[in-house]
């Protein structure tokens, strides 16, 4: 059994992509795992947000994890603002990063260029992330593209703090998803899909209606050849709608392949919808009935008092190890 933990930010209702692609693999580690999943709304305001958004944003984002089948008996469910520790061993992971490192990240790179100013937050994004990951004795991490460099800092800071105050933390590993889920835009399909695309044709997100659905299925780039097969390089909108009805219908590539051979795309794309709209239609009835519910505020309550009190030991430890606070005081 390993220790895994996990965070999304609540910007936005999840795409497809982020369901079919990580969320729905959540559910699957629960199988023979410890698992720990947090929504990071302090991650969330290192770039303005609206107040009103993000608290509705986080409500529905906890009411879809357990919409998609994150059970709260099996895992930990919880909002990182209810449970202070991350932001307290946040500050004492900024206190032992060096300012080169964290300009030199990436992201923070990508989101500030061009901007007159950018909150300090944004820079000190990857040191409150590894505090996240770290307060839970996390082994495993589920990672993206966009994320590995954060954790491989989080492993160094992690590294770093044990090499000079003792054995603290557990350096964690990443755990990259098995390939064949990355879900491309719509629109264009070299490109991931976004729930920041403008483009509204070019992302499915999981509380999308029916008629949405169909409709940007529909209106889903393809190609002039007239020929499904899969070919990511000279058909790369067939090939990622394939994978979408793979994905959403069980069946494998190679099976579909073969069964719309003499088809025509328009056969193709009304059953890719299909399959699509039933695939997230028990996840959008869950995510209906929990809403507004009591049970979910229970779900998150409960999920705070577990997730703090294993917080607080890792934050105790690391305090003890620095010389602050006070001895014993816990």
């Amino acid at each position: 059994m390993a220790k895994i933990f996990s965070g999304v930010q609540p910007t936005s209702i999840p795409t497809l992509g982020n369901y079919l692609g990580a969320m729905r693999n959540f559910v699957k580690l629960q199988d023979g795992n410890d698992c720990i999943y947090c929504i990071v709304d302090e991650h969330a305001i290192t770039v303005p947000q609206d107040p009103s958004e993000i608290q509705k944003n986080i409500r529905n984002l906890a009411a879809l994890y357990l919409a998609m089948g994150i059970d709260p008996k099996r895992s930990i469910l919880f909002i990182q603002s209810e449970v202070p520790c991350h932001a307290q061993l946040g500050w004492i992971m900024q206190c032992v990063s060096y300012m080169g490192e964290l300009e030199r990240m990436t992201q923070f790179k990508d989101k500030s260029k061009g901007k007159a100013a950018v909150s300090a937050g944004l820079l000190t994004y990857p040191p409150l992330m590894a505090a996240d990951i770290l307060l839970y004795n996390t082994e495993l991490v589920p990672v993206g593209a966009d994320q590995k460099q954060h954790l491989e800092l989080t492993r160094d800071l992690a590294e770093r703090f044990n090499n000079k105050y003792g054995d603290v933390f557990t350096i964690p590993e990443p755990y990259i998803p098995p390939v064949g889920a990355r879900i491309m835009s719509l629109a264009e399909p070299t490109k991931k899909m976004s729930k920041s695309d403008t483009n509204r044709k070019a992302t499915i997100f999981t509380l999308d209606s029916e008629k949405d659905i169909i409709k940007k299925i529909k209106s889903a780039t393809t190609d002039a050849e007239a020929s499904i097969r899969y070919d990511r390089e000279n058909k790369p909108g067939i090939s990622n709608l394939l994978d979408i009805f793979s994905l959403c219908s069980g069946r494998t590539v190679d099976e579909l392949v073969a069964a719309y051979e003499s088809k025509g795309y328009g056969a193709f794309k009304t059953d890719v919808a299909e399959a699509v709209v039933s695939a997230l239609k028990p996840i959008q009835d869950r995510y209906r009935n929990l809403i507004e519910s009591s049970e979910l505020d229970e779900v998150l309550d409960e999920g705070a008092e577990k997730a703090y009190a294993i917080a607080r030991k890792t934050l105790k430890k690391a305090e003890k190890a620095l010389g602050i606070g006070r001895s014993g005081k816990l």
